[in-house]
Order: structure tokens, then sequence, then C-alpha cells
């Protein structure tokens, strides 16, 4: 199984990529794609999903959600990272190099001296969107030389976001224009572009590693490994109960769009299969509150090198199972109440589970599980695995919790 996660991370360097697989996916299960300025009809309640750019919401026996509710599983679809500005083409001195932005919060200095290619999506003239991948690698970040800079490794590295990350591309005077070179990846002329979205990546494959092949290392772990996990359990069940999976974009920077967890996206699927399934209103309300929403994002695994930055009591482990995070200021959903379905499923699973707070004198981040539960009043657990390197271009988890996860999600989706 862990490979197939493996192909998952390699095949995704952005959303929109994230997103055509996982419907490539549900399609060859027979679940088709309604489009989201269609009508839902009866015949869409089976099964079915919508897409909203880099955010894909698929579901299963949607015909029962006003007596049982729905159980939900959200992840996201972004990760961290550089993103190219438009007009993005610069020239110092005889080199070539193009302008980025920075997306999210990624560690900056992992994305030093790496083989980078170039992903993302075209739109054509006619409304049509083509995804492409540069076929090798072609920019990088060259770090300064110690020479130059010899008290780098005692007062520690210090980048300029503007003038420090622009990556070196080409030299020679005949290069082409970025959009010119984007003509030719997708195999039209630039007078055909009316607009695109492009990103570095790292080119290297996502690998096992240890001793004893116990690590997964990759781009993207976070949250490649939700939406991977999450996918597998909702196409692995065979329960007839509701279920749904919720994969949203824009996440790592606080998820506001309309392709956001913060958007309205998710409760108009939901009141859309409600209205077709022939329930009113109220009884649409009432189903929320049958509902549940597990929101999967990575936590942070205790850092042997910094264990003086966890809180001892409620530091995982890798390999040691799925983790519950909980925050008394809400940046985590969980609840007392919230937390039973899944620790029922853990119980049946065989599945381990975890704690996750973090220090006083250490701000936690946030997902989309507060979100989703103060915009649709569903009662919402986070969970996640844990990893280390989060954020930065080649994070390191364990080769047992993504096999935890599709089992402990298998299970919340199958039990009443």
């Amino acid at each position: 199984m862990i490979n197939t996660f493996l192909e998952h991370l390699d095949a995704c360097p952005t959303a929109h990529h994230v997103v055509d697989r996982v419907s490539a996916l549900l399609q060859s299960r027979g679940i088709s794609q309604v489009h989201v300025d269609a009508e839902f009809s009866t015949d869409h309640l089976e099964c079915g999903f919508v897409i909203n750019g880099g955010t894909i919401i698929a579901w299963k026996n949607a015909q029962s959600i006003a007596k049982q509710g729905i159980r939900i599983v959200g992840a996201h679809t972004d990760s961290p990272g550089l993103h190219i500005k438009p007009n993005p083409d610069t020239r110092t001195l005889n080199w070539h190099q193009l302008q980025v932005e920075v997306y999210g919060g990624p560690l900056l200095n992992s994305w030093l001296d790496r083989d980078l290619g170039i992903a993302g999506h075209v739109v054509l003239q006619d409304g049509s969107t083509v995804l492409f991948v540069s076929p090798q690698p072609v920019a990088r970040i060259p770090q300064l030389a110690i020479h130059l800079d010899r008290e780098v490794n005692d007062k520690g590295l210090i980048l300029h976001r503007h003038h420090h990350l622009s990556p070196i591309w080409a030299t020679t005077d005949s290069s082409a224009s970025f959009e010119a070179w984007l003509a030719q990846q997708v195999s039209t002329s630039a007078s055909r572009i009316a607009s695109w979205s492009a990103q570095l990546f790292d080119t290297q494959k996502a690998q096992i590693l240890g001793r004893d092949s116990e690590f997964v290392v990759s781009s993207r772990i976070d949250n490649q490994i939700s939406c991977w996990a999450a996918l597998s359990a909702l196409l692995n069940s065979d329960s007839d109960r509701p279920m749904m999976i919720a994969l949203f974009d824009h996440e790592e920077i606080g998820s506001q769009s309309s392709q956001g967890a913060g958007g309205p996206m998710l409760e108009h699927v939901l009141e859309r299969l409600s209205s077709a399934g022939g329930s009113s209103r109220s009884e649409y309300l009432l189903s929320l509150q049958r509902s549940h929403c597990v929101s999967a994002d990575n936590a942070h695994a205790v850092h042997p090198n910094y264990v003086d930055r966890h809180e001892p009591n409620n530091a995982p482990f890798v390999n040691e199972g799925v983790v519950v995070k909980t925050n008394a200021s809400q940046r985590y959903a969980t609840s007392p109440k919230s937390v039973v379905p899944i620790v029922r499923a853990a119980s049946e699973a065989g599945v381990n589970l975890q704690s996750f707070a973090s220090r006083n004198n250490i701000a936690c981040g946030s997902t989309i599980g507060p979100i989703t539960a103060t915009r649709l009043g569903i009662e919402t657990v986070d969970i996640g695995v844990p990893q280390l390197s989060m954020h930065s271009i080649r994070e390191m988890c364990g080769t047992q919790d993504p096999v935890d996860l599709v089992s402990l999600l298998g299970e919340y989706f199958s039990r009443s």
C-alpha cells in the first residue's frame, strides 16, 4: 500500500494535479463528476464529485443524509512553496532568472541548491485548462558560497524574501521568455494562452529511507498523506453510510477563497444534495447535527535534536499511531465529544492513537477543522500523521502511519 502513496506524491506537484489524479481515480471506480453549475438530481445521490479549481468534494450514499447525517473527512491539496509571478522574466548580469512569490510558510532555506521543476496549469482562450509538468529540472536557487559568508554556520542563514529567492534558469541571450517556454509545455502558441498559474517543485522522487526502511521522505507529505488516505478510505469502503471527502485548496494561506474551506463550497454541496433528496431546509439543518467531520492534517512528531520545543507528555512519535490534536484556544476543533467517533474507529481498526498539544510558549498552527466547525456547526475532530521537517521542501514521516490512517478513516466511514 505504501507504494501507492509514493506514486500519489510524485504525481501531484500542485493542487490542480491532486484534483486531476483524484478525479481520475474516482471515475475509474464508477463515480462521475457533477458540474458545479448543473442541477443536482436524485441520480447524483448514490455517488458523485464536484471540482472547483484546486478543490474536489466527493461523496457516496447521500440518499440517507437526512436520517443518518454524513461522515466527512477534510484535508487540503496545497503545500507551501514558491509560485511564479506574472511577467517573471528578469536578468541580472548574464543570469536569466524568474521572479517568484512566497506561498504560505515554507522553510525557505530548504529550497536552496535543489533541482527544481515547474508545474501548473494553463487556461486557454476557449476556457479549457491544460496541466503541465516540466519533464526535467529547469531551475535552481544557489546558496552563497561559505567563502563569501563565513559566519553563516555560526550566526545562521538569513534570506531576504525578495532578493535571495529568484531561481536561475538560463544564461544565453537567445533564451525564450517564460510565457514562450510555457506555450511549448502545453503544445500551443502563446497567443492562445489567456492565463496561467505555475510554481516550482522539487524533482527528487518520493522514496523509502532508514535502516529498516521505516520512513518516507518526499515533498508535500503535508498534506498529501491525508488526501491519499481520505480517497483510499472512501474508495475501499463498502458501507452504505453517507460519506464524503472534501479536499480544499488554499489552506496554507488561510482558506479564505471560493475554493478554500472558508468559502461556501462544502455547505452548498451538502445543501444541494439534501435538496435533491427531497429534504426541507429544516431537515437539512437537522442532518448537520447528525453529521461529523474529521479534519486530517499532519502533526509535529517529537524531534530528537530539539526535544525542548515539545510538550513531553503530548509529543507524538513516528510509526506509533495517528495523532489527535487539541488546543484550548480552538486552533484545532477537537472536543471531548467530537473525538468519540475516532476513538471508537481506532479501537475497531486496531490503530493506536497519540495526542499532540503545543507548549504554552510556542503557538501551534491551525487547520480547516475550526473553519468547518464554525461554518457548518458540525462536530469536528482534528487528527493527523506525525512528521518531521514540516513545510520543508523535503519532509519525513513513518511508513506505518499512512497505512494506519487509511485503516482508521475506513473504519470511521463504516461505523454508525
